[in-house]
C-alpha cells in the first residue's frame, strides 16, 4: 500500500502569505485575527493549518487561541486541503486483465479504496490509475464507472475515453453489464433465490446501509455453489449496484457474509473482511460493440477459507 499521503506535490511549493496585524485586530485570538484577514478560508480550515504549524507569529508558531497585541507579523503556508491534493498520481501496483484503447479492466485486490474520498484523499485506485495513464486526469472519476467496497476484491472496468464512459455508464442504467461475485454466506442458504428489496441509508447508524422503505431499488440473485457445516459458497448476480448491496441483502434474509464487519454478528470472525468477490464481469465493447467477458479467481486469503470450510476446520 502507499505510504501517509504527503499533500504538497513535488517540485510545487504551497503559496506562503505575509499579513500584518493592525490595530484593529489587537486583543483577538490568532484565530478570529485569520478569519478576518483571510476571508475566503473557513474557520475549519484556518485553525488546522494553526494547529499543523503552517501559522507564524513573527517567525515563532502559535496557537489558535493566543492573543495578538498588534503590529505582529503574521506568515501562512497555505497547504493544500486534502481533497484538492486527491487528484494525483502515485505509483501504486494494479493487475490489469485487460486494456485497449478505450477500457482497462482492473482486479482489485482487498484493502483498495477506488476513489478518494473522507479519510481516504491518496493511496486509491483513481490514484494508481492516474499515474499508469495520465490522461484519465481529464475524465470524471478518472473513467471509474462503478466501484467496490475497499474489502471486496475483484474485476472493475475503466473508460479510457468519454465516448466510451458515456457509454459503459448507459449499459449500468441499463442493467446490460453482468456482474457475478462470489461470497461466503453463514447458515443454511436456501438452494438459490432473489432477493429484491430497497437499499437506502440506515435511518439511525449513517455508516451502514439499510433494506428500508423509500430505498433505491435493489436486485440480488443468489445460489448455492457448495455447502459446509455451517456456510455456503454463493454466487451472486446484482441486476442493480448499490452500496453494500450483496452484504445488505442477505444480511436481510438471515445470512450474513462471513468476515463482514458491519452485517455480520460480533464476535469471532473466519475472516478479517466480508468474504465477497467480484469474479465475472461481462459487458459490451464501446468501440467494437461485441460483448467481452472477463474472470478473476478469488485471492489467497478467499481461497484458504473456502479450503478451511471444505475441511471442517
Amino acid at each position: 500500500m502507499a505510504e501517509p499521503a504527503n499533500y504538497t506535490r513535488a517540485g510545487e511549493a504551497p503559496p506562503r502569505i505575509a499579513l500584518s496585524v493592525d490595530g484593529s485586530l489587537a486583543g483577538l485570538r490568532l484565530d478570529q485575527a485569520l478569519a478576518r484577514l483571510l476571508p475566503g478560508e473557513s474557520r475549519t480550515r484556518l485553525a488546522r493549518l494553526v494547529e499543523e504549524g503552517a501559522v507564524r507569529v513573527d517567525g515563532e508558531p502559535a496557537r489558535p487561541r493566543d492573543r495578538l497585541r498588534g503590529g505582529e507579523r503574521l506568515e501562512v503556508t497555505l497547504t493544500p486541503r486534502p481533497e484538492e491534493a486527491a487528484f494525483r498520481a502515485e505509483d501504486i501496483a494494479l493487475e490489469v486483465i485487460h486494456e485497449d484503447e478505450e477500457i482497462l479492466v482492473i482486479a482489485k485486490p482487498a484493502g483498495l479504496v477506488v476513489h478518494p474520498g473522507s479519510g481516504n484523499w491518496a493511496g486509491t485506485m483513481l490514484n494508481a490509475l492516474l499515474h499508469r495513464v495520465p490522461a484519465l486526469k481529464g475524465l470524471p472519476r478518472a473513467g471509474i464507472v462503478h466501484r467496490l467496497d475497499k474489502e471486496t476484491s475483484g474485476l472493475l472496468v475503466v473508460a479510457r475515453t468519454e465516448a466510451a464512459m458515456q457509454d459503459l455508464v448507459r449499459q449500468l442504467q441499463a442493467r446490460t453489464v453482468k456482474r457475478t461475485y462470489l461470497a461466503v454466506a453463514r447458515g443454511d442458504v436456501p438452494e438459490s433465490g432473489t432477493v429484491e428489496a430497497p437499499i437506502g441509508r440506515h435511518p439511525a447508524q449513517r455508516t451502514r446501509m439499510a433494506v428500508v422503505p423509500g430505498g433505491k431499488p435493489a436486485v440480488t440473485h443468489y445460489r448455492v455453489r457448495e455447502r459446509f457445516a455451517a456456510h455456503a459458497l454463493l454466487e451472486c448476480d446484482l441486476e442493480t449496484g448499490r452500496t453494500h448491496q450483496i452484504r445488505v441483502h442477505l444480511a436481510s434474509i438471515g445470512h450474513p457474509l462471513e468476515g463482514d464487519p458491519l452485517y455480520g454478528p460480533r464476535g469471532a470472525r473466519r475472516l478479517p473482511r466480508q468474504a465477497l468477490h467480484a469474479w465475472k464481469l461481462a459487458f459490451i465493447h464501446p468501440r467494437t460493440r461485441k460483448t467481452v467477458r472477463f474472470t478473476a479467481p478469488p485471492p489467497a486469503d478467499f481461497e484458504a477459507l473456502v479450503r478451511a470450510l471444505r475441511a471442517g476446520a
